[in-house]
């Protein structure tokens, strides 16, 4: 036998942006006797460029799968949502039997997709549980015992809820912590000020008008206190509708490294940007983190840095407060108001030893690394040098 006809086939499924970039990171990092393709249910599936083919039908939401927006679901039905339903089945039916691991990645949807259309032996990484609100109802732990022979959850309580359903359910870290993306950018050299912030105004219908308020913000915190300010730009965001929302011009990229995406100025702002690949390149040279993103800012409270979130009246408060329970006062929320955000802004730039503590909140409530090891090990894996 060749060694190419040795090597495992992997399905990997997401749903939704973040899993993408999640995913994408998992895949980047499994042995070369892997060989992985993605099926991002929702979206273009960006996060996946450079990293692995991309399969099966192509489904737009106006939504993007985000359901802490209130009234997002009954939108996306509205807007012919269902339609992209029927499309997904008959792929999903159509490769049973094709890979040796099919592995979803985010929520539950990629599962129940996984249970209608007969896939079973599914490995299932929660990504999207916390365990400090809602745990598995009853019909959820139903359609995981008969879907799939190994789960990792981001909480013990989770995976304890999981294990005495009879399924083999593991708690051994949390994903996002794991694979976060780190490209070619330095962040280090283009620092000039005592603190740095990140912003991350998300990837979705809302994403330019949260960065024309996180900008509005930062041009109100007084010059002896402003920072150094970074953007991660997500794949799906075009960068010049986001200097029209804000009112900054685009300077031409400077320097040869790939993930560079130049800067933003105006008013006295310079943002420097980088892909959406680089986000961990920009958060590990800030301080604190604007952001309006779900994943990103997860993995950002991870890292120890506090993260100043709006709340805006469009969205769903039982989400919001469930995530909060979660995020505890690591994530400083503010109503979305531009003196409220620079306020807060302003605060933390001035208190080191604040930041200091809602960064140890942040970082013991959303738990390190270790997922992936343990994942990788579980499927008789090593993991890549990465």
């Amino acid at each position: 036998m060749t060694k190419a006809a040795s090597r495992q086939r992997f399905l990997i499924i997401s749903n939704g942006h973040g899993e993408d970039a999640i995913a994408a990171q998992l895949i980047a990092r499994l042995p070369s006797g892997v060989s992985a393709e993605a099926y991002p249910m929702i979206g273009s599936g960006k996060a996946y460029d450079g990293i692995c083919p991309v399969v099966g039908p192509r489904a737009t939401l106006a939504s993007e799968g985000w359901r802490n927006v209130k009234g997002s679901l009954r939108r996306d039905i509205v807007n012919g949502g269902l339609r992209t339903v029927p499309p997904a089945l008959r792929f999903l039916r159509s490769i049973r039997g094709r890979y040796d691991r099919t592995i979803v990645v985010g929520d539950m949807v990629g599962v129940l997709a996984c249970l209608a259309t007969g896939n079973r032996d599914v490995v299932y990484l929660d990504v999207y549980k916390t365990g400090a609100a809602r745990l598995y109802s009853r019909l959820e732990r139903e359609a995981i015992a008969r879907t799939c022979s190994l789960v990792f959850c981001r909480a013990p309580n989770l995976a304890t809820v999981l294990t005495q359903a009879g399924v083999n359910a593991h708690a051994a870290g949390n994903l996002m912590m794991d694979t976060i993306p780190r490209g070619d950018y330095d962040a280090a050299s283009r620092r000039t000020r005592p603190l740095a912030v990140t912003l991350l105004p998300g990837s979705r219908a809302l994403t330019g008008e949260s960065f024309a308020l996180q900008v509005a913000a930062l041009r109100r915190v007084p010059e002896l206190l402003r920072p150094d300010v970074f953007m991660a730009v997500a794949g799906s965001v075009g960068v010049e509708d986001l200097a029209r929302s804000a009112g900054l011009a685009r300077v031409p990229l400077l320097s040869s490294e790939p993930d560079d995406l130049g800067t933003l100025s105006g008013e006295g702002i310079t943002i420097h940007m980088a892909r959406g690949r680089a986000m961990g390149n920009l958060l590990d040279q800030s301080d604190i983190v604007l952001s309006q993103a779900g994943t990103a800012s997860i993995q950002s409270l991870g890292l120890g840095k506090p993260v100043i979130t709006f709340a805006n009246p469009r969205d769903r408060r039982s989400r919001f407060e469930d995530e909060q329970k979660l995020f505890g006062a690591a994530r400083v929320v503010v109503d979305a108001e531009i003196g409220n955000v620079a306020m807060a802004l302003g605060d933390l730039l001035s208190d080191p030893a604040e930041r200091a503590r809602l960064g140890a909140i942040g970082r013991e409530r959303i738990g390190g690394p270790g997922a992936l090891s343990a994942i990788l090990s579980a499927l008789g894996l090593e993991q890549k040098a990465y």
